[in-house]
């Protein structure tokens, strides 16, 4: 049980996470899990590493020192990449910017602190995407008579179908499928509580459909369509063993496909994104699509492939620059034109 007794650093960070993210700025569910997480973390290093209690701690014992030693520790001990340092430290900046508002005199100094300590570097990888052959062989895998090889084989190919986050698709009730004669969509929570609908493909709202009669759950709207062994409702870290599972046999049983290092759930919603593009799909509405609030979102997020950049400047090319093109041109200025130009 909490003490009564809590610092003002701890009465802030109880406001902050109660009232000022969920109701006053309305952040997502998951953005608070994650600035949350952050700040387990930064508890547990003051009380394991410096015997601080939680209910101990103030804006004066996080200096710059301490903030400093903190850092270092999560890459040391937790083995933290610079990414995920960045995203603790932008959730302790953006609580001392808060905090700052409510009480300057004792936050200030904190919040300058948090600000003298710098963004890490972040090695700029390309992201893994799979290839259209490797999707097929990631939905070839699970075995459909299997209850978990089934719910597996319909969840990718959803999550193909449909480009959804992890998240996105761990929330999908029996209610988010519209169905109308032939055409069925999905009812999408993204990012930011905002609401898209997404139409798939026949094939897979046939087997949606024919997992959710499975069930037996198609007069529980509010039942989500996609749970584990141990959770009515699906988690992100399932979807990440289950994409792990598979591409973990997919590499041994095809050494010729899957080189990259790493594969994650976003590796199929980018596989989506840049796979329609190649097909054709413009930019906006593929935007629309993955419910990108701009378009600069989707540019970086859907890159084209080199294939596909390959086939379209040799269309260029033959286009505009073929041989009997290239012969007017140069018969027309042989004349003036000076020897070893020619």
């Amino acid at each position: 049980m909490r003490k009564n007794n809590k610092s003002g650093f701890m009465d802030l960070l109880e406001q902050y996470f109660t009232v000022h993210l969920p109701v006053s700025r309305g952040i997502s569910l998951n953005t608070i899990a994650s600035y949350k997480c952050a700040f387990r973390i930064l508890i547990q290093f003051m009380y394991n590493v410096k015997g601080i209690d939680a209910d101990n701690i103030t804006f004066g014992s996080l200096d710059y020192d301490m903030l400093t030693e903190f850092f270092i520790w999560m890459g040391k001990e937790r083995e933290c990449s610079p990414s995920t340092k960045n995203q603790r430290r932008a959730a302790i900046s953006s609580f001392a910017a808060y905090a700052q508002n409510r009480d300057f005199d004792a936050a200030s100094v904190f919040r300058n602190c948090v600000n003298k300590i710098s963004f890490r570097k972040v090695k700029n990888t390309p992201r893994a995407v799979f290839t259209r052959e490797e999707v097929s062989i990631l939905l070839s895998l699970p075995d459909g008579n299997r209850n978990i090889g089934y719910r597996d084989l319909v969840l990718l190919s959803v999550m193909y179908a449909s480009g959804t986050r992890a998240q996105e698709v761990c929330d999908l009730t029996v209610a988010s499928v519209l169905c109308d004669q032939d055409k069925t969509w999905l009812i999408i929570k993204g990012k930011g509580e905002k609401i898209r609908r997404v139409g798939i493909p026949l094939a897979c709202s046939v087997l949606l459909k024919q997992y959710i009669k499975h069930r037996k759950i198609g007069d529980s709207p509010k039942c989500h369509i996609f749970s584990s062994q141990t959770r009515e409702h699906m988690t992100v870290s399932c979807v990440e063993e289950i994409f792990k599972k598979y591409i973990g046999i997919a590499k041994e049983k095809y050494p010729s496909f899957f080189l990259e290092d790493r594969y994650t759930p976003h590796s199929m919603r980018h596989a989506t994104a840049t796979h329609m593009l190649n097909a054709g799909v413009p930019l906006v509405v593929l935007k629309n699509f993955l419910g990108h609030e701009s378009l600069q979102s989707t540019m970086i997020y859907a890159q084209i492939s080199q294939s596909t950049v390959d086939k379209y400047v040799k269309e260029w090319n033959d286009k505009w620059f073929s041989k009997d093109s290239g012969r007017e041109v140069l018969s027309e200025i042989s004349d003036k034109v000076i020897d070893f130009l020619r």
